[in-house]
């Protein structure tokens, strides 16, 4: 078992497998999900479990370099938006259109889905190296 860090046996796969600049989403509950893309199917209701319980855990397990959001956080949750870059304080963050957010889910090694029924509370999180 387990000491520490993501018990969900796929996730954790999923991490453990990644190289440097893979990508991994971790979306709301109303994200199209690609067919040709694993899925980490997390959501239990909606709202349970919150986008950033599930991104806090993705970052005590996974080094980012970088990160991709839909500019359309900015007007239509700037409360979110705000809470994640206070979450990545030395990683660089891209925004693209919510269009271009869609297709770039296609490249993710998988998406973690969440219960979250915030707009926009999506992320693209682009694995870095620990040395």
């Amino acid at each position: 078992m387990k000491k520490n860090g993501i018990i969900n046996s796929q996730l954790s796969r999923v991490v453990a497998e990644m190289g440097h600049k893979d990508s991994l989403t971790v979306a709301d509950c109303g994200l199209p999900l690609p067919q040709e893309v694993e899925r980490v199917d997390l959501s239990l209701t909606k709202g349970y479990p919150k986008f950033l319980e599930i991104l806090k855990a993705m970052l005590k397990d996974l080094v980012v370099e970088k990160a991709i959001l839909a500019q359309e956080i900015k007007e239509k949750s700037p409360e979110l938006e705000r809470e994640i870059i206070e979450l990545l304080p030395d990683i660089e963050i891209e925004y693209i259109s919510h269009a271009e957010f869609k297709q770039e889910t296609h490249n993710s090694r998988a998406v973690v889905r969440s219960g979250e029924t915030i707009p926009y509370a999506n992320i693209i999180l682009i694995s870095g190296v620990d040395f």
